[in-house]
């Protein structure tokens, strides 16, 4: 698999921290050229340091994928220097705690934005690159638990979450009925210790009671789930993965 890994570019969105920046450490150390993206360019400047002193291949261009101009211009971008994309790992997304009784429109519309229409448009982009390279490729999406049940006063975030999971069975469908060889996976964690909880709850005192429950996950714990889920050969899919810490109760 090294020889092969070695001539596929892998992008990973939403890389300048937690679960992103260890999928693109670990990917890269793996022997994939990856291409990372976020909107603090200065821990994507950090982050291609560090892998680069490591030995890996790595590349970083910024990009708000609020914006779709911002997201065709990263395709483009790659497919001007790297020829295309092979492997498409959507991780950016966010969560904020605004319910549906009372929570902030803009709030939901940039939950809204950035884990559904973003991943929805990344994929899109993708699967052109893959097509153009001869039909290979893999989409990788970083679900939740909040995708497959709804936890209290996490309506809208949960939902953006359920979207993932259908868009995934969607894809799969649509690939199956194409004839293409194109494969679409997900991994769903439970709680990992990134900045999702402080900046879901605006509040240091809620993430750090949230990571002190019990032993949670750690983003290199996601990023091993990934490299599972691309090491299978061409005929198996793993649908989606779902990873919890051992004392996690839901």
């Amino acid at each position: 698999m090294s020889e092969q890994v070695q001539q596929q570019v892998a992008l990973v969105t939403g890389a300048s921290s937690g679960i992103g920046r260890a999928i693109a450490q670990r990917l890269a150390v793996g022997g994939y050229h990856v291409v990372v993206c976020a909107r603090r360019l200065e821990r994507l400047t950090t982050l291609v340091d560090e892998v680069t002193h490591q030995g890996g291949i790595i590349s970083a261009i910024p990009a708000d994928l609020r914006q779709e101009a911002e997201i065709l211009n990263l395709f483009n971008a790659i497919r001007q220097q790297w020829g295309g994309v092979d492997v498409l790992v959507n991780n950016a997304g966010l969560g904020h705690k605004e319910p549906l009784m009372s929570g902030d429109t803009e709030h939901w519309r940039e939950m809204l934005e950035v884990n559904v229409l973003a991943l929805c448009i990344c994929t899109r982009e993708a699967i052109q690159d893959m097509q153009t390279k001869g039909g290979q490729g893999h989409i990788i999406h970083i679900n939740s638990m909040s995708g497959h049940r709804v936890p209290g006063a996490s309506g809208v975030y949960s939902a953006t979450k359920h979207a993932v999971s259908a868009l995934t069975e969607g894809l799969r469908l649509e690939l199956r009925a194409a004839g293409s060889p194109i494969r679409v996976s997900a991994i769903s964690p439970g709680y990992v210790e990134t900045e999702f909880a402080e900046k879901y709850a605006k509040s240091a005192d809620h993430a750090k009671a949230i990571y002190s429950q019990f032993p949670v996950l750690q983003p290199e714990d996601i990023a091993e789930a990934v490299w599972y889920v691309l090491s299978q050969p061409p005929h198996v899919q793993v649908h989606d993965i779902l990873v919890r810490s051992t004392q996690q109760p839901s």
